[in-house]
């Protein structure tokens, strides 16, 4: 792929370079389409997909000839297939199948702090996200003469374990909600809506947990590929990891209002780190006062 070079930065003439240009051309472009469809799940569809196009750009300047870019490459396809398979069956690729979220963000903000946000977060700022945590490829091109070690061999190893994670706790999710959806049309009871069981009885977000450390994982590869344990290249995964707090910040918010039972839940299961008490909410007695868990 030729360079697009929009404007002189410090990676111009890489293909990582590249792939920033493409990255700015993508999210201008989710944003233009945001605006037009009044749908703001653009960078939803684009976010599977870019992965993957992103290695495929570097991966193929050196001719597919680096085996650590070529396993990238092959995670991350298997990482984005799994991903646009699951927003795929949920509708989020067709007319209409803008996240919920949006909307209830939306309606929190109003409309002109949302239109704010759409520019600078929603369309731009996640792009560039996306963007960050696949810097470990760059890493991995610019120590494109170093041969695979054991770092990579365990990178790989646990980022499939992880995507196995991450894919069983989307399963769980699906065939919860299906079950509900036909409880539902069948006018039955819903004795539990939220799912607490499977993965989700160690942690109340594992697809989360699972994703975020996947991409942890995948900064080891730069390491490997360059010798360097601190790069600039970790600040993907660090800042993908405060988006996905956030997230699930906003995910439970809307479950409390929802369902009040979610509490009790909140009480006892962890939020992100299975087998830990992190994120876990103080306990509360029959007066309404908060104890330690």
């Amino acid at each position: 792929m030729p360079d697009i070079n929009l404007f002189n930065h410090p990676l111009v003439g890489t293909p990582f370079g590249t792939v920033f240009d493409l990255c700015l051309i993508l999210a201008a472009m989710a944003w233009l389409l945001s605006v037009v469809t009044r749908e703001y799940s653009w960078v939803d569809r684009f976010w599977s997909i870019c992965p993957i196009i992103y290695c495929l750009i570097v991966a193929a300047s050196v001719d597919f000839d680096v085996p650590r870019l070529n396993l990238m490459l092959i995670l991350v396809s298997l990482w984005g297939v799994r991903l646009t398979f699951n927003f795929a069956r949920k509708g989020g690729f067709w007319k209409g199948g803008e996240d919920y979220r949006w909307g209830i963000v939306r309606e929190r903000v109003g409309e002109l702090r949302f239109q704010v946000i759409n520019l600078l977060f929603i369309a731009f700022g996640q792009m560039l996200i996306i963007w960050l945590f696949l810097a470990p490829v760059h890493l991995a091109w610019l120590g494109r003469d170093t041969s695979l070690t054991w770092i990579d061999g365990i990178s790989a190893a646990l980022f499939l374990v992880f995507l196995v994670g991450e894919t069983i706790a989307d399963e769980q999710m699906w065939a919860f909600q299906q079950a509900k959806k036909q409880k539902i049309a069948a006018g039955e009871e819903i004795t539990q809506p939220f799912i607490k069981t499977g993965l989700f009885a160690f942690c109340r977000h594992p697809n989360y947990f699972c994703d975020i450390s996947l991409w942890w994982v995948f900064y080891l590869f730069g390491v490997a590929a360059t010798g360097q344990w601190l790069n600039w290249s970790g600040l993907g995964f660090i800042i993908l990891t405060l988006l996905f707090i956030l997230t699930s910040k906003l995910v439970e918010s809307i479950s409390l209002e929802r369902y009040p039972a979610y509490r009790e839940y909140q009480e006892s299961v962890p939020q992100l780190m299975p087998f830990t008490r992190i994120g876990c909410l103080k306990v509360r007695n029959d007066n309404g006062t908060e104890l330690l868990s």
